[in-house]
């Protein structure tokens, strides 16, 4: 990462919470802001995996926490702030994408994708902008999605999902940016996680890792700006096809691949553990 001294000093001594942080781009952002100095807590709903994950890191705070219950979030963030202090930063990374067309998406499935990826968004952001206002100070980074400002054949509700964070993260940056409290959010292209297992990604474009996302969101708390896209060409071309004649737009995402790469091009047994898991199925 570039200019890591200088980030280094940004960073170091303020209270981050990651959520999802047990594992993938949480826990690669949670290790990256952790060796830097930031006194970071992370919260997973796998109880197990969280657990694990903050004792081999040697955090102070981690454990369960469901970002779709409100008692849950707000008691976690009351234990960050007794044993750490105020909370500077919180990092709404919780997410899920279970894959398929609308017709065969369990009404449970299209429910639980929006009450994680939307509604958690909404209720962390809440509950983190009611303690940062008093204090003047504070910084909200969403973790969105290029598939926020893509349409994607087999993803139509996550994209939904992630389009909703895209625009709540802008109206709520704009709803405060008087009051010292920052909103900001990353867009990743597809990333090595579990989250894509047993697909193929964009023909033509290398996939992220967990650490580039977890470095674009580390730059984020350093110097906070509205949005990172991530990977930089993959931003690019998304962003070139708002300026595209829709049907060479369209066009140009059945070359890469976007029509199929989430429906008839899935491996579905390498899909199907985190698959299980998503769709809450090992709950």
């Amino acid at each position: 990462m570039a200019d890591t001294a200088s980030i280094g000093v940004k960073v170091r001594g303020k209270v981050i919470v990651i959520t999802g942080g047990a594992r993938g781009i949480g826990l690669a952002t949670a290790t990256a802001l952790h060796n830097l100095g930031a006194k970071v807590a992370i919260g997973d709903i796998d109880e197990a995996k969280v657990k694990e994950s903050g004792a081999d890191l040697g955090l102070d705070v981690y454990g369960k926490l469901d970002v779709t219950d409100k008692n849950s979030f707000s008691d976690f963030l009351d234990q960050v702030e007794r044993q750490l202090g105020p909370i500077d930063v919180l990092v709404n990374n919780a997410g899920i994408m279970p894959v398929g067309r609308i017709i065969d998406e369990p009404d449970s499935v299209t429910r639980r994708i929006l009450d994680i990826n939307v509604y958690g968004v909404i209720l962390g952001s809440k509950l983190a902008v009611a303690r940062m206002v008093p204090r003047g100070k504070g910084q909200v980074i969403n973790v969105a999605s290029l598939a926020g400002e893509l349409h994607l054949v087999g993803l139509a509700t996550y994209c939904a999902s992630k389009h909703a964070v895209i625009a709540f993260t802008d109206s709520a940056r704009l709803e405060y940016r008087g009051a010292g409290v920052k909103f900001s959010m990353v867009l990743p292209t597809f990333v090595n996680t579990e989250l894509t297992s047993g697909t193929v990604g964009a023909k033509g474009f290398k996939n992220a890792e967990p650490t580039d996302i977890a470095d674009a969101i580390v730059g984020l708390v350093a110097r906070p700006r509205p949005r990172v896209r991530v990977t930089k060409a993959a931003g690019a071309m998304v962003v070139s096809q708002k300026f595209m004649p829709r049907p060479f737009a369209e066009g140009l995402n059945r070359i890469l691949g976007g029509e199929h790469v989430f429906t008839d091009d899935v491996d579905v047994a390498k899909r199907s553990a985190y698959e299980a898991r998503a769709r809450g199925e090992e709950e």
